[in-house]
């Protein structure tokens, strides 16, 4: 069977690979088989539920057997799956919800009870709770849910929208980056080359498939029929755990992750002789992890890998170059081109600095409902028209050098988003929320440079009146506003107002440079 679309990945299974395992979640495992008959339960109830080809369905679950199930469900009818990161807060979920507007969600009993209580209830026309015990007008228990085999006349085409990824953007929101079933397929074809994964491959699940990393997982293993072990508790002796009772052979995960793992491993000496590879991506590991990883992992390829949510994987350092090129994120992957440009001159030479562009089928479609925001990141390259014409390609926004073997470094950023834990973070998106503790009468959000994080958040707040800056309270409403991984690790009490620019907008260079050399002076002291 062709694969051309999401759903294609789990159905060409169900021929000859049925019985193999598909997904183990601890103690339960789904076959292929299984997992078919849930979907088509789902795909059926959201069918009589009048969801129609395009329209935005949401998933707001931990990563679970049911997350997988909703996500091809959706794909099954040619509607679009929108997963929304389970860390979100309400206010975020509704953004989401109104932006792309979503009439069914897919929830469980925790969120439920928080959506039920708000104003979001009644921008719903129906919610599929998991794991719930009682049912409203406008819920839905799934495990009251039929089974049935959806029958279906005609699926999507792969030129068709699939997938709504948020991400957060420069100017504040989050942005929907909308990924067709053809992007998606063919990102699964070429991470499955390069990493060489046959059925018999097990892959570690440890990240939300909100996130475009943690959706590869099951989009590369369904591709060649293997299996995915879902690791909901990301604590390092219950993943060294898995790893050994699941007989994994493979790992992904972000900076933040494995920095912890590694350094239990160093204390913890464990032999895990099932593991084949290992992946990172999401930002750079520290110098220290990266020496040691070949200690606890020995004879385990290591992949160095970078990519963008607009184009789902760029590059990748093979293996067999780690320790030469140890830190690098190198080459293009299989099917893309990767060129280095600098806005003036073009065309990057070795050793020279420029932006990293991407080409290829991977580009998605653009941000959902902001064609501005789109056509400055997805744009032809006038530096490459002699090489490919007007054809549109992706400016990534990040800064690289390539060096004499043609391997790429990231250098820096191009523009202001923070980059913490794995996740893209707008400045203006957390001094919205700051704004709105009534607190401050100026902020400016940053971030800087962490070897835990890749970025910590960091604020600079001025007070309403003279008074001090009430910290212990604006760090409170923080942490009960934003998800974890947005609340600011310090706030900077900023002294009067914020300095301006000629237009009237605070000087956010100048302030973040005098916060930053605050740091300085009080880490030298």
């Amino acid at each position: 069977m062709f694969t051309f679309t999401v759903y294609d990945l789990l159905a060409k299974n169900l021929a000859d690979n049925i019985d193999h395992q598909a997904l183990a979640h601890g103690s339960i495992k789904v076959s292929y088989g299984d997992l078919g008959q849930r979907v088509d339960t789902i795909a059926t109830w959201l069918h009589e539920n009048g969801v129609q080809r395009g329209d935005r369905v949401g998933i707001y679950l931990p990563k679970t057997i049911e997350e997988v199930v909703a996500t091809f469900a959706i794909a099954r009818i040619g509607a679009v799956f929108v997963n929304i990161n389970y860390q979100w807060t309400l206010h975020q979920l509704q953004y989401v919800i109104n932006d792309c507007n979503i009439r069914i969600l897919f929830t469980d009993q925790h969120r439920i009870r928080k959506i039920e209580k708000s104003e979001l209830i009644n921008q719903l026309d129906h919610v599929v709770v998991k794991d719930g015990t009682r049912e409203s007008p406008k819920t839905t228990l799934w495990g009251k849910i039929p089974e049935i085999t959806f029958t279906l006349a005609r699926g999507a085409i792969d030129t068709e929208l699939a997938a709504l990824l948020y991400t957060s953007g420069s100017t504040g929101n989050p942005k929907g980056v909308m990924l067709t079933h053809l992007n998606i397929i063919q990102g699964a074809r070429s991470v499955a080359c390069y990493l060489k994964n046959t059925s018999a491959y097990r892959v570690l699940g440890l990240l939300p498939m909100s996130f475009d990393y943690g959706l590869s997982q099951i989009t590369t293993m369904f591709l060649v029929g293997g299996t995915v072990v879902l690791q909901p508790v990301m604590m390092p002796a219950e993943i060294v755990k898995s790893v050994t009772s699941q007989q994994v052979t493979g790992i992904a995960a972000v900076p933040p992750a494995w920095m912890p793992i590694v350094r239990y491993l160093q204390d913890v000496k464990t032999d895990l002789p099932s593991l084949r590879y290992i992946t990172n991506s999401g930002g750079k590991i520290p110098p220290t992890i990266l020496k040691a990883m070949p200690e606890v992992f020995p004879n385990v390829d290591i992949y160095l890998m970078y990519g963008l949510t607009e184009a789902f994987r760029s590059a990748y350092l093979p293996p067999h170059l780690f320790h030469e090129k140890m830190g690098a994120i190198g080459k293009a992957i299989p099917n893309a081109e990767l060129y280095v440009v600098d806005p003036d001159k073009g065309l990057c030479e070795v050793g020279e600095t420029g932006e990293l562009i991407h080409r290829g089928s991977l580009i998605s479609l653009g941000y959902w409902n902001n064609p501005e925001a789109t056509a400055d990141k997805i744009k032809p390259c006038k530096h490459l028209k002699h090489i490919i014409g007007d054809e549109k390609v992706l400016f990534s926004g990040d800064m690289v050098r390539i060096d004499e073997d043609n391997i790429l470094w990231f250098v820096s950023r191009t523009d202001s988003l923070i980059k913490s834990s794995g996740f893209r973070i707008s400045p203006t998106e957390v001094e919205d929320i700051v704004y709105e503790s009534g607190l401050v009468s100026d902020v400016v959000a940053f971030g800087k440079e962490d070897n835990f994080l890749g970025q910590a958040v960091q604020i600079a707040a001025a007070p309403i009146d003279e008074t001090p800056m009430p910290v212990d309270e604006l760090m409170k409403y923080c942490r009960q506003n934003m998800p974890n991984y947005m609340v600011p690790q310090k706030v900077h009490d900023w002294n009067g107002q914020m300095p301006r620019i000629s237009s009237g907008k605070i000087d956010r260079q100048k302030v973040i440079a005098a916060c930053m050399e605050k740091l300085y002076d009080t880490t030298t002291d």
